[in-house]
Formats: structure tokens, C-alpha cells, sequence
């Protein structure tokens, strides 16, 4: 049974920031009419991750609620490389990399939304075949005054830093996209705002009725800091290991579960201001979350492991009862702890593994290592950790442990 329009607007205004016009949305409700809601992504990576989940976990309640989930992947859009927030122009990928992207978006998208009531779009459908008469018609519908208006675009005009012409043109594409799709709807992040807004404008140039656009806020990543991003590292990928995901859930801060649950969380509205207003105790609280999320990406008993190697490892101190295993094979005496660091997958270059030991969270068969000049002894086995979560036991060759007993 539909639910009556009130009773939907009050679930769709669950976590949004903002819906624009939210009058309008009501109107269109009203018609019963299944609406038509867009939302689009460039597969700029191969990974989605949690802040990805906000928006599709958006669109999977439009879903339940009966409506029609556009999918679209922004294949031609991604080749342009969308420069909200940017402060330089973005490197363009290459139509392979966008392709191969592209797969791994689709895929991972249906760990949410329901794939019979999602169409799933590439918008290279209709700007790859597009004339260059009609992308000059779609260009003269809007000024370079109006595009200078967004921020990033302002910001690098008043320091003198370039801003290519097919820049400008990504807002304009964008906003194409759902006068082709007939969006009803289109969701985003609050920096997409602008684009969003050029929709409505180019809806209503191309003589339809424009989309209403809801904003959705932009998640934290687990450093508390910055919006959840995998190039600045403090991302919770929904492809990781069920140990990764529990583990990096329960490394945010209580202040932050908070927002997790509004935006992540399928508990009702009650369970949560239980949480904000301390009814729950925070650990109790975090860790149920960390279940629900490892459970939504790899199933319960992947999140009951989880769960249990966690207090195995963090609340009792323990390690887990199976390590990563790295093999080294050099036959000198000693080995730089940087260099081992390094090849043995705990750090991506000698100078990250050393920026890790002076921040103090690299140790050494459980001792905390302070010089990033060490050398270690190779023979036997070592437990290599850096963190709380990645550790990696290392077992020298015997011909290392030779050289290190001559």
C-alpha cells in the first residue's frame, strides 16, 4: 500500500540537506505518478565507498516508495573530469579507464539498490553521437558570467589560475543529461548544487518541466576532517575486507557515529536521537553499527567474524589467530625498517614508511618503533604492524637467517 505524500516527503527529508523547490516535489507526488529520480556518477575510481552510500542509499528509499531510480553513469562526462571543488584542472581518464571503472560501479551499486527498479544509464548514449551544431545550441543556453559563479570556478579566476574551456563545459553537460533522461528528481551532494540547478534551467530552456533538486550532506571520512575521499586515505571502501570495514567504523569518533547513523544506518528515527541524546552507550552503539555495515556489504556471518577478531585484537589485546604473511628473501644481516615496511605492503614508498614511524604508530614485535633509520635483524619471524589494523607477520628466508647468525 502507497504511502499518503505527507507520510513520503517526511522520509524523503530523512538526512537531506536541502530540496529545491520542496513545494514542487509535493506536486509532484501528488500526481501519483511514479517520478523519475536521477542520480549521476563519474567513475572517476574503480572503488565506490560509504560517502557514495549516502546518495544511493537516497535512492533505494525512493525505490521502496515506488518511484523510478535513473542510474547514470557519467562515461563522457568522466572523460571531461568534473571540477567542483578543484582547485587545478582535473586529469582526464582515459575512455578505457572510465570503461573498466565504469563495470565495477554497476556491480557494486546493486549491494543497495534493488536492481529491478533501477535503469542503469551512460550518458555517452546521447552526447557521444551529439552534432556539433547541437552542443553549440546547448552552450548558447547559458553564460560564462552565470558559470563563473560557482565557487571553485571564482575562486581560480581571482588568482589568476587557468580554467579550461571544457571545464566550463562540464556543468552544461551535466545538466543535459537530465533534460535527456526527463528527470523528475536529481539527487547530489551539497557541492553539486550549482549543477543541479543548471538541470532545472536547462529543463525548462528545452521546454520541460524542470526537476526538483535534493542535496545530501557530504560524509566525513574516518579522519573526522575531510569529506570521505579515497586519494586523501580516510575512505571505508564497500569492496574492502568485512575487518577493514568493521574496523575503520569503529576507528571514528563518537561525535561522527552520529552523523554515520542519520546518513548510513536503516534504524528508524527514534534509535537514533537514542544515540544523540547518550540514551545508548557510544561503544554499544558504534559497534552495532559496525555490524550493520559489514553485514550490508558481506553478509551476517562475514560481520559476526568480524566483529569477534575485532575484541579479539583491540578490547583484549590480542592478535588475530591468522596474519597476513610476508616472505623475505633478501640475504643480508639486517634489513632498513622503511625498505621492509614497504615491500612488505604496509607502506607505499620508504618515505610514507617513514612519515608513519615519527607519527609514532609503526611497532615492531609489539615495541613501538622511533627510528625511522633502523635496521632489523633478519631471522625467525617478526610481527610488523602500523595502526590498529594492518599488521603482517614476516618470516625470513633461511638464508636470511644464516647471514644474520654469521
Amino acid at each position: 500500500m502507497a504511502l499518503a505524500v505527507d507520510e513520503q516527503l517526511r522520509e524523503i527529508q530523512r538526512g537531506t540537506v536541502d530540496i529545491v523547490p520542496l513545494d514542487e516535489l509535493k506536486r509532484k507526488l501528488e500526481t501519483g505518478r511514479p517520478l523519475r529520480i536521477k542520480l549521476g556518477l563519474d567513475p572517476s575510481a574503480p572503488d565506490l565507498h560509504l560517502g557514495h552510500t549516502v546518495v544511493l542509499n537516497k535512492l533505494r528509499q525512493f525505490q521502496q516508495l515506488g518511484h523510478t531510480v535513473i542510474f547514470l553513469i557519467g562515461d563522457f562526462t568522466g572523460m571531461i573530469g568534473d571540477p567542483t571543488g578543484r582547485s587545478e584542472t582535473r586529469k582526464a581518464l582515459t575512455r578505457e579507464q572510465i570503461q573498466a571503472n565504469a563495470d565495477t560501479y554497476k556491480l557494486q551499486a546493486f549491494k543497495i539498490l534493488d536492481p529491478e527498479r533501477t535503469e542503469i544509464r551512460f550518458n555517452s548514449e546521447w552526447m557521444g553521437p551529439m552534432a556539433p551544431a547541437d552542443l553549440i545550441r546547448l552552450c548558447s543556453q547559458y553564460t560564462v558570467a552565470r558559470l563563473l559563479e560557482r565557487d571553485d570556478f571564482a575562486k581560480r579566476f581571482r588568482e589568476n589560475l587557468p580554467i579550461h574551456v571544457h571545464e566550463l563545459l562540464y556543468p552544461l553537460v551535466q545538466g543535459y543529461d537530465s533534460v535527456a533522461l526527463r528527470a523528475d528528481v536529481e539527487l547530489g551532494g551539497t557541492d553539486q548544487r550549482f549543477n543541479l540547478l543548471v538541470g532545472r534551467e536547462l529543463q525548462r530552456t528545452y521546454g520541460q518541466e524542470p526537476q526538483v533538486i535534493l542535496t545530501m550532506p557530504l560524509l566525513e571520512g574516518t579522519d573526522g576532517v575531510q569529506k570521505m575521499s579515497k586519494s586523501l586515505g580516510n575512505y571505508i571502501g564497500i569492496t574492502e575486507s568485512p575487518g577493514e570495514i568493521y574496523g575503520k567504523v569503529m576507528s571514528i569518533s563518537d561525535q561522527l557515529m552520529v552523523k554515520y547513523y542519520e546518513l548510513l544506518s536503516a534504524v528508524d528515527h527514534a534509535q537514533v536521537e537514542a544515540i544523540r541524546n547518550g540514551a545508548r552507550h557510544p561503544m554499544e552503539a558504534k559497534q552495532a553499527l559496525a555490524a550493520e555495515l559489514t553485514a550490508r556489504f558481506h553478509g551476517q556471518a562475514a560481520a559476526e567474524q568480524a566483529a569477534a577478531e575485532f575484541a579479539q585484537r583491540f578490547q583484549r589485546r590480542e592478535l588475530p589467530a591468522e596474519l597476513e604473511t610476508f616472505v623475505w628473501s633478501g640475504q643480508e644481516a639486517t634489513v632498513w625498517i622503511c625498505h621492509l615496511m614497504k615491500e612488505a605492503g604496509l607502506a607505499k614508498s620508504t618515505s610514507e614508511a617513514r612519515r608513519l614511524i615519527l607519527q609514532g604508530g609503526v611497532r615492531l614485535n609489539g615495541e613501538k618503533v622511533d627510528d625511522a633509520d633502523g635496521q632489523v635483524p633478519t631471522g625467525g619471524e617478526s610481527i610488523l604492524q602500523v595502526g590498529r589494523r594492518r599488521i603482517v607477520k614476516v618470516t625470513f628466508s633461511p638464508l636470511s637467517s644464516a647471514a644474520a647468525k654469521a
